[in-house]
């Protein structure tokens, strides 16, 4: 009989979903930076509306990356490369180092992204190894 629990490939399913909470809970801390991460108001509605905020920022950033990854994913697909599905299962859209937190924000009205995106780029040494 084969016990469930020793499975090394139930061991290796189960790390991967702890670290992908992990990877969540680090980007919410990452988000919600102000008054060093506590929630300090004082009302039960005011403490929900601010959790809501961060959970609807983390998900616009998750969309985002999303949304990047996949037109990624689609230029280098069409340049050529072969990228197997089964390995797009490892790559997490939870990543925010790309992402100014704490920054000053600058609107250019007069810059014009065609089809509303930015351009893909890659950083040179990556581009070599792509």
């Amino acid at each position: 009989m084969i016990e469930w629990y020793s499975s090394p490939a139930l061991r290796r399913r189960c790390q991967a979903g702890l670290n992908k909470g992990e990877a969540a809970h680090k980007l919410k801390r990452a988000v919600f930076f102000h008054e060093r991460g506590e929630i300090r108001d004082r009302s039960f509605e005011s403490q929900a509306f601010r959790a809501s905020g961060l959970n609807l920022v983390v998900s616009a950033i998750v969309h985002w990356n999303t949304v990047y990854l996949d037109r990624a994913t689609t230029h280098l697909r069409m340049a050529g490369r072969t990228i197997p599905d089964d390995l797009l299962k490892h790559v997490s859209p939870l990543s925010w180092e790309h992402i100014n937190l704490t920054g000053i924000y600058t609107w250019d009205s007069e810059l014009k992204m065609p089809e509303g995106f930015r351009s893909l780029r890659l950083p040179a040494p990556i581009r070599r190894a792509a």
